[in-house]
C-alpha cells in the first residue's frame, strides 16, 4: 500500500481487495538474530500477499507496526515497546482508518506474543459494534504448530531466540544473522525462592504460580544452535502457503 498513489488506491479498493496488517516487535531475539522481527513479518505478509494475488485474490499489505506490546522483554537494551493501553488505542486507530474507508477484508500479520491480546480485545469490540470480523493470523504461533512436519526438525529446538523464528530469519535475512554470537540455553532466576520456569511463572511444589518477571530470568526454552537455513526455507514455504489458502478463503466470505 506504501507503494500506491492516492488515485492508485482508490482504484484497488473498488474490487474489494484483502488487506493484511503485519504487526511485529522490537526486541531481543537471541544473540543470533536482529531485534526488528517486525522485519519478518512483514516479509511475510508480502510473501502471502503475493501467492494470494497468483491466485486470483487481489491482496495488499499495509505498513508494518514495528513495536509490539510490551510484555517481557523490556529490560533488554534497545528495546522499543508500546504499553498495552497504547497499543490498543493504535489498533483502534488503524483498524478504523481503514474501515472508514470501506476496508472490511482485514487479516492481522502478527509476529509479536504480547500483541496477542490487544489484537484480540480491539477486533472483538470493532465485531460488536460493526459486525466486521477481523482474523489475526499469528505467524510464529502457526510455524511452530507445523514445525514439528519439517524434515529438517530437530527436537529441542524450539522456544524463544530458537525455533521457528530463528530459523525463518535465517532465511529471509542472511546477512543480518551472526551465529558466531550463539549461546548454550540459559538457566532461569529465582523470584520468592521459587525457580522461573518460564514466562510469567515460577515452579512452586510441581504447579506452575504466575509472577511477573523479565527476559533475564527466564530459561531458555530452545536451543538456537540447533537452527538451520534448511528448516527456515521449509517454514518460510510452509507459512507462505498455508497464509495464502487462509486469504484465498476468507476473500471468499460472506462479510
Amino acid at each position: 500500500m506504501a507503494e500506491l498513489t492516492a488515485a492508485e488506491m482508490r482504484a484497488r479498493l473498488a474490487g474489494d481487495p484483502v488487506v493484511l496488517v503485519p504487526l511485529g516487535s522490537f526486541e531481543d531475539q537471541g544473540p543470533q538474530a536482529p531485534m526488528g522481527d517486525f522485519l519478518s513479518a512483514e516479509a511475510m505478509a508480502v510473501r502471502i500477499a503475493a501467492r494470494a494475488a497468483g491466485q486470483g485474490t487481489d491482496t495488499l499489505v499495509a505498513p508494518v507496526l514495528p513495536f509490539g506490546g510490551a510484555d517481557y522483554f523490556d529490560a533488554v537494551p534497545g528495546a522499543i515497546s508500546l504499553g498495552q493501553a497504547t497499543l490498543r488505542a493504535v489498533l483502534a486507530d488503524m483498524f478504523g482508518a481503514l474501515l472508514r474507508h470501506g476496508i472490511r477484508r482485514i487479516v492481522v500479520m502478527n509476529g509479536h506474543g504480547g500483541n496477542s491480546a490487544a489484537i484480540f480485545e480491539t477486533t472483538l469490540r470493532i465485531r460488536q459494534t460493526t459486525g466486521c470480523v477481523i482474523p489475526s493470523f499469528y505467524l510464529w504461533k502457526v510455524a511452530a504448530q507445523v514445525l514439528p512436519n519439517c524434515p529438517g526438525y530437530v527436537p529441542g529446538s524450539a522456544g524463544h531466540g530458537a525455533d521457528p523464528l530463528a530459523s525463518i530469519a535465517a532465511a529471509l535475512f542472511p546477512a543480518l544473522m551472526r551465529p558466531d554470537l550463539l549461546e548454550p540455553p540459559v538457566e532461569g532466576g529465582r523470584v520468592l525462592g521459587m525457580n522461573v520456569s518460564g514466562f510469567g511463572a515460577a515452579e512452586f511444589d510441581g504447579v506452575g504460580i504466575d509472577v511477573p518477571v523479565e527476559l533475564r530470568e527466564i530459561p531458555s526454552a530452545g536451543d538456537a544452535r540447533l537452527c538451520s537455513l534448511e528448516t527456515g526455507t521449509w517454514l518460510v514455504e510452509a507459512l507462505t502457503d498455508l497464509g495464502a489458502r487462509f486469504v484465498v478463503y476468507f476473500a471468499a466470505q460472506r462479510i
